[in-house]
């Protein structure tokens, strides 16, 4: 039944209810930055490191990068074929089961207006270090009203408001790089560091500790997805995408594993510092006061703030974009479809800055507390959205051979099919399982934990028994999946 509605919705796309295709390919790539490059690396990276050294932080990032990896091209495939705002939901409804595609669309939603709490409470933190009397909400509610005013621009705006804050991230990630490589060969800070850190010990946890920070590192990479999400309002998808893929994942992995390697060998794993997550022992805030920096710490704060709104500005872009796409094909109240004159949807936009407000609550559970606590909600639902790109992908291809048709004629190929979309299904899935090592530990059951990482599960699960029960939908043949059709 949900089907139905995308041709109707093609040919309304043609009128004053469609998305402006306003972004260009630099914008795109910064948009997949911008979502990732942020809290995750600034802050969670530390405390990734001193659960389970240098070696088990590095080894669980490069893992999530390979996964992601297959998770980019598995997308990219899809999304150069068939560019639309609804991604996900689209393409698990069309190749998989339209009940698993209701469930997908609205846990991303959930997803990022989740991670926009999230990023609004890194934000309350951050500004307590230069005011550490002011109440929190009141810069909760100060950087909600800037996103929802940045995301309230035209998509064109918005892109251009992205680029410029994903480009300061980077620098800042560049130079940090650079100065720790200095670093550790001696020629800035006085003293050769070199590996001693991965030769003492690389990994003091063990395996359990590496698959502990799974969901930090798994937090840090969500947003690479945001590409997809984009392509339903880029100028030119089937090209400005696979040059996005090819380009994106890369630097992030480079940015990413450099900078942990640089963490590690500076910092030993054992230093408290590393487990805080006060912005003045951000581990890019330890290391460049040791190389002699003495403003790093308020450099660092500023840049993690442009950081923090960057993520956030992200993530409300595309929750927004799913809740409205979940709209036009009848899965969310029709009401949230209207667009502004912008071609803004000012309805999904007002609905997900609503959850938002969920950041409050920061006030009165503990800033630091209550950060950790949405970080785990939030990584959970990122990976069964990853899980489910996974095996839409995967149908995807087998319907599209079954169908008759010729993969010469793909704008763009995933490489290592099967064998891509299949090992980012099983570390999904193994991802998943393991997060509860984290609520065991000491030998007692940490239960806020356990829900929180795990609430993201019973959620989806209701969302899709719950709509494949009033609706009575099978997983689709392969014959039946829906090749053509909307491509707005």
């Amino acid at each position: 039944m949900d089907q139905q509605h995308d041709n109707r919705n093609t040919s309304a796309a043609e009128g004053a209810g469609r998305l402006r295709r306003g972004l260009k390919a630099r914008h795109m790539t910064m948009i997949s930055l911008g979502g990732s490059i942020g809290t995750g690396l600034f802050l969670a990276s530390g405390g990734a490191i001193h659960s389970a050294g240098p070696g088990g932080a590095l080894l669980a990032y490069l893992l999530i990068g390979i996964m992601v990896y297959f998770l980019m091209t598995s997308l990219g495939e899809m999304a150069t074929y068939m560019p639309v705002s609804g991604t996900f939901s689209t393409y698990a409804s069309r190749f998989v089961d339209p009940s698993f595609g209701f469930a997908i669309g609205w846990n991303y939603w959930y997803n990022w207006a989740i991670t926009i709490a999230a990023e609004l409470s890194a934000a309350t933190m951050i500004m307590k270090f230069w005011f550490p009397d002011s109440p929190s909400f009141l810069w909760c509610a100060l950087f909600l009203i800037v996103m929802v005013g940045l995301n309230l621009l035209s998509v064109k705006g918005f892109g251009e408001s992205e680029y410029w804050f994903a480009m300061i991230k980077i620098v800042t990630v560049i130079v940090f790089i650079g100065v720790g490589l200095l670093m550790l060969i001696g020629i800035w800070g006085g003293e050769t560091v070199g590996f001693t850190a991965f030769r003492d010990t690389p990994f003091p946890g063990g395996f359990l500790a590496v698959l502990g920070v799974f969901m930090a590192a798994g937090f840090s990479f969500q947003g690479t997805e945001l590409i997809g999400v984009a392509a339903g309002e880029s100028e030119n998808p089937r090209e400005s995408i696979p040059r996005a893929i090819r380009s994106i994942f890369w630097r992030i992995l480079l940015f990413y594993i450099l900078a942990i390697l640089v963490i590690g060998l500076i910092i030993p794993y054992a230093d408290e510092r590393l487990a805080s997550d006060a912005i003045a022992t951000s581990p890019f805030t330890i290391i460049f006061e040791k190389a002699g920096l003495s403003i790093a710490a308020s450099v660092m704060n500023a840049v993690i703030l442009t950081s923090v709104l960057s993520a956030g500005n992200s993530g409300m872009y595309a929750s927004t974009r799913m809740l409205w796409t979940l709209a036009k094909e009848g899965k969310a109240p029709r009401f949230l479809a209207r667009l502004s004159k912008n071609g803004v949807p000012v309805f999904a936009l007002i609905i997900t800055a609503a959850l938002g407000t969920i950041a409050f609550f920061s006030s009165l559970f503990g800033d630091g507390a209550v950060y950790v606590w949405l970080l785990n909600a939030s990584g959970m639902s990122g990976f069964i959205v990853w899980l489910g790109i996974a095996i839409s992908h995967y149908r995807f291809r087998k319907a599209y051979v079954a169908q008759g048709r010729s993969l010469s004629d793909l704008p763009y190929r995933a490489k290592w099919f099967p064998f891509g979309p299949i090992l980012a299904m099983v570390l999904c899935i193994v991802v998943i399982i393991g997060q509860s090592y984290g609520a065991l530990s000491d030998g007692e059951v940490d239960w806020p934990y356990l829900f929180a990482s795990y609430v993201g599960i019973p959620l989806f699960l209701a969302l899709w028994l719950g709509h494949k029960w009033k609706h009575r939908t099978q997983l689709l043949k392969l014959s039946e999946c829906k090749l053509d059709g909307s491509q707005e």
